[in-house]
């Protein structure tokens, strides 16, 4: 079948674009919120999964997100922010999974950034990063 719009498959590097910037707000506003209404569930989650000392893993682990967020937002290593976010998102699933009481989100919300990641992972930045693909 023919593309309905071919017009449109010349805008076709703004999609990865959008996709890296909404991940990057996401990660960062994700890694705040761990230093600060939710650091209190996280904790939580952290001990009830046995990762002690959480009081250190949790800061460290927010900082993360927040230093990977803003090398998406540039579009600095792209797919090595996307495949730390593949993981990221892969342990987030798995305290959601063992913590649904301590976490308020959903199951949904982490496969959707990991599929976002993952797409990211494997098209790379798109336009306005700092990579530039060989």
């Amino acid at each position: 079948m023919l593309n309905p719009f071919p017009e449109l498959l010349a805008y076709s590097m703004l999609g990865p674009f959008i996709l890296r910037i909404l991940l990057a707000l996401i990660f960062i506003d994700l890694g705040f919120l761990k230093f600060r209404s939710e650091k209190e569930g996280w904790l939580a989650s952290f001990e009830t999964l046995g990762l002690r000392p959480a009081d250190l893993f949790v800061p460290l682990y927010a900082l993360l997100q927040i230093i990977g967020g803003l090398m998406l937002l540039a579009g600095l290593w792209t797919q090595v922010a996307a495949l730390a976010f593949v993981i990221f998102s892969g342990i987030e699933l798995y305290v959601e999974w063992q913590a649904r009481e301590i976490l308020k989100r959903d199951m949904v919300f982490y496969i959707l950034i990991f599929a976002i990641s993952l797409s990211l992972l494997l098209t790379g930045a798109g336009a306005y990063a700092i990579d530039i693909p060989l």
